[in-house]
């Protein structure tokens, strides 16, 4: 009886391998992603190409970021064109002009391409869904918080992209708080083309020519806000003029962390490109089985809009931002908050928030890198132990129903 168990445990053995040999691999070796964006030099754009990167090596596909080196919403088009060509697995977009980019956005889908517009929408084309801000309220909370800050009277300028889908919703979100507050008076509007040179010669203009009184800045896309802080900073009017930015370019928290700019309304490129990814592969490989397939069910079998924002009113360190937003891609946001108090303790040097959303600095103010990585080590140990219970664990291989063998 000892000799026949090797010899069944055997046998079963061979039999397992024989039926993973026989496993299809969830990926293909030419599944591919694609992001589409609108100026792949902004600091904000270089932050999705992070969380791009991420998903492609957690998941084990195929990305990439393409897209003009300024502000062209016709070059832009052409990239897009460009890759729709290539029929890769998915594409995500900002489209920079909603109604330019409609007719191209329905040709890819009609192809076979699921396509997702990401920080940017353009809502009457065939996109599947949209993954960023809710501009809308974005631009509601960057007026209250003004309003709070001149309580209640006073002239401001706004700063954005006019034409610019996400940009005139959070204009809209401004004009309808402001509504309610008459005593706030919008002066002028500047457009400073996605490049702050435009928003420092615009603010400047305004003060030292037309020698316009101004009480306070709405910064209402990234370049917005350290362009205005730069002018202020040079007319010794920092903080004199108060300035609600957008973002969070290095040059704007570092503007926030210096009081030249008061609070900006931080959005998340890291997870919009991240998850953007995961829906796209859900969307390619028709995980949601409501219908036969995404092209031709009848309504999306995604959520048709992911909001991915928040608001910091007070200083906080750049780095806290990029681990938070590394965690949350990985365990989702409210598994991550536990991790918030370790991650508070970084190069910054702020351990956490008084009673008075206020940071309080801590003794080792002066924190080396080595002792940064050592608690980044710490973060890294307990999302180890923890993707264990993550609904978003790496999809290696997955058997496809029964007819993996035949």
């Amino acid at each position: 009886m000892n000799t026949r168990k090797p010899i069944c445990i055997a046998g079963v053995v061979a039999m397992g391998l024989a039926l993973s040999g026989c496993e299809k691999p969830y990926h293909q070796p030419e599944e591919r992603y694609v992001l589409v964006t609108a100026n792949v030099n902004l600091p904000y754009w270089q932050e999705a190409q992070a969380g791009l990167t991420d998903i492609g090596r957690t998941a084990g596909v195929k990305v990439e970021m393409v897209g003009p080196a300024t502000l062209s919403p016709s070059e832009e088009l052409s990239e897009f064109q460009k890759v729709v060509a290539q029929n890769p697995a998915g594409i995500m977009v900002s489209a920079s002009d909603p109604a330019l980019f409609k007719e191209s956005i329905n040709k890819a889908v009609l192809q076979g391409i699921p396509v997702i517009c990401m920080d940017s929408d353009s809502p009457d084309s065939r996109r599947v869904l949209f993954i960023g801000t809710d501009n809308f309220r974005a631009g509601q909370k960057s007026a209250k918080r003004m309003v709070d800050l001149l309580g209640g009277q006073g002239r401001i300028v706004l700063i954005g992209l006019p034409g610019q889908f996400n940009t005139e919703e959070r204009v809209r979100g401004v004009n309808d708080v402001l509504k309610s507050y008459p005593g706030i008076k919008i002066v002028e509007t500047i457009d400073d083309h996605g490049d702050p040179r435009a928003a420092y010669d615009g603010i400047s203009d305004l003060l030292q020519k037309k020698k316009e009184k101004i009480d306070g800045i709405i910064c209402l896309e990234a370049s917005g806000g350290p362009g205005a802080a730069d002018v202020l900073h040079l007319l010794d009017m920092t903080g004199k003029i108060k300035i609600v930015a957008f973002d969070k370019d290095p040059q704007t928290l570092d503007a926030v962390e210096r009081g030249w700019i008061t609070a900006t309304v931080v959005q998340k490129p890291y997870l919009m490109a991240f998850y953007g990814v995961r829906l796209l592969d859900d969307l390619h490989h028709n995980v949601v089985h409501e219908f036969k397939d995404w092209a031709t069910a009848p309504t999306a079998p995604l959520p048709t809009f992911v909001d991915t924002w928040r608001i910091t009113p007070s200083r906080l360190s750049e780095e806290r931002f990029k681990i938070t937003d590394r965690l949350e891609a990985e365990l989702g946001e409210s598994s991550a908050s536990g991790f918030v108090e370790i991650v508070m303790q970084v190069e910054g040097g702020w351990s956490r928030y008084s009673g008075r959303g206020e940071p309080r600095p801590y003794k080792g103010q002066n924190k080396t890198r080595r002792q940064l990585k050592l608690r980044l080590i710490r973060v890294a140990a307990k999302l180890h132990n923890a993707r264990l219970r993550s609904p978003w664990r790496h999809r290696g291989t997955r058997r496809q129903g029964n007819d993996c063998c035949g």
